[in-house]
């Protein structure tokens, strides 16, 4: 079987073979990685929260000074490519600069926009590892979803080198940031926080979710404030005084079960946070 099996792409208007080639060499989010995306899970054949996940698109694409891309074109795509798949359960949309030059200058060039769909499944459980790198929370692109990925690609080789599924990182004063591909929850002294956006990390749609709808159920779920989680709240895990989740779009909300190579408690309160996820997930495809 090959690794393309069940992937669908669309580009241009239309559905492409997906291992033909399709972009120009001098497109600028392959000469110098001048794009942005989102990751949706598949649910129902739908896009879950897609127009979050559009907003966040728009937000990132203005952020690094490109314009907004065209909603109406990226919702054909999106279209386009759940109708044609099958079994689908990871969405992307992806946006570059178009065409540009072999450094970081950039062309006004129209906007490529590539839809891409295929398998996917919600985790189980994680292990994590923490990494040796950190996140720059002062980065011009820090909280926005672009193409520059290699940072992540980086660390998440580093921990699966290590038998783990995900690397956890600090910033740089030495607060717990987020993951490779997630954002981060820990579970003690009987609430749930995740680290502040001035943290650095990605503001996730799940973790958006997550706290919008833990709060409407009640549930001690919360953003911690800036300082409140240092990366040295990791060995509370590993001594079983705290509990660790992750969550991403496809993944949903997981536990981690094994952190550098121990294995760690799952979380009550995160498992509770899980069961409202699920459930307000089947009631609402795009919340």
């Amino acid at each position: 079987m090959s690794r393309t099996d069940g992937v669908v792409v669309w580009a241009d208007g239309e559905l492409r073979d997906p291992t033909a080639p399709l972009l120009s060499p001098l497109d600028h989010g392959l000469t110098v990685g001048d794009g942005v995306f989102e990751t949706c899970g598949v649910v129902r054949g739908q896009a879950f929260a897609l127009t979050r996940h559009l907003r966040r698109l728009r937000q990132s694409a203005e952020g690094i000074g490109l314009a907004a891309p065209d909603e109406d074109l990226v919702r054909a795509g999106v279209a386009a490519v759940l109708a044609a798949g099958r079994d689908l359960g990871r969405l992307r949309i992806t946006v570059t600069a178009g065409l540009g030059p072999l450094g970081s200058g950039r062309w006004d060039s129209p906007q490529t926009v590539l839809v891409m769909a295929g398998p996917g499944h919600a985790a189980e459980s994680v292990r994590a590892v923490r990494a040796p790198w950190v996140r720059n929370e002062r980065s011009p692109v820090a909280g926005l979803k672009t193409t520059s990925y290699a940072e992540n690609a980086v660390a998440l080789a580093w921990a699966q080198a290590r038998g783990a599924d995900e690397a956890l990182l600090a910033n740089t004063v030495g607060e717990l940031c987020e993951g490779t591909a997630t954002n981060v929850f820990v579970e003690r002294d009987g609430e749930v926080l995740t680290p502040p956006l001035t943290s650095g990390c990605l503001g996730g749609i799940t973790r958006e979710l997550v706290l919008e709808w833990s709060a409407e159920a009640g549930l001690p779920v919360r953003e911690a404030a800036p300082g409140e989680l240092p990366f040295e709240v990791l060995d509370e895990v590993l001594a079983g005084r705290a509990a660790l989740g992750l969550t991403g779009s496809v993944r949903t909300v997981a536990p981690v079960v094994e952190l550098d190579g121990v294995p760690v408690r799952a979380g009550g309160l995160l498992g509770r946070v899980r069961d409202l996820y699920a459930a307000r997930e089947a009631e609402d495809l795009d919340p």
